[in-house]
């Protein structure tokens, strides 16, 4: 006999939804028969890159994030919301060359883990880009004012350090990153 599921789905409505994201409510009954619902964000998956140069210098992406009013420091990421399928590889070359004119001769995938797992189906690939060479930005609109920037290893571990770099997914990416030995 098959054992009953933490929790059973017993309906879904879509309450928002907009290009890159779409709200769900779900009403749902748990294992011990209690009712309650739960919100659910779908986001198309996306890719992050940690490119780096030989010497060890990071580049980085500063860009204006609205719903905390401020600029920040992160590495390069982004989706391909109208391309949810994409390989994520290719997402992360494109993303990359998008926000910060590099193409790379090598690209490492280093894993993948859940963005926020307690609310969002969102995935996040994560990429070393190495071998890198320059061309041109080609920023999407949402993206006016990025700009970029390489900084060298040391000063990279002190924004760490000091919590100028605050993005949850650049974190994540440096802790998955050094858990495998990798930077």
């Amino acid at each position: 006999m098959a054992e009953e599921p933490e929790i059973v789905t017993l309906s879904t409505r879509v309450v928002y939804e907009n290009r890159w994201m779409r709200v769900r409510e779900d009403a749902i009954r748990r294992r011990d028969g209690s009712h309650g619902i739960y919100g659910v964000m779908e986001k198309a998956d996306f890719a992050a890159i940690l490119a780096r140069e030989a010497d060890g210098a990071v580049h980085l992406v500063e860009q204006y994030r609205y719903p905390i009013g401020r600029r920040v420091w992160e590495l390069p990421q982004g989706a391909w919301e109208q391309m949810p399928a994409a390989d994520p590889l290719e997402v992360a070359r494109g993303e990359l060359r998008e926000e910060t004119g590099l193409s790379a001769a090598r690209m490492t995938h280093a894993g993948d883990f859940f963005q926020g797992y307690g609310h969002s189906t969102q995935i996040c690939h994560v990429f070393v880009a190495e071998g890198l060479s320059r061309g041109e930005a080609a920023l999407e609109a949402e993206e006016q004012g990025l700009v970029t920037r390489c900084v060298p290893a040391a000063e990279f571990e002190r924004m760490l350090r000091e919590g100028e770099i605050g993005d949850s997914t650049t974190l994540a990416v440096v802790a998955l990153l050094r858990a495998k030995g990798m930077i």
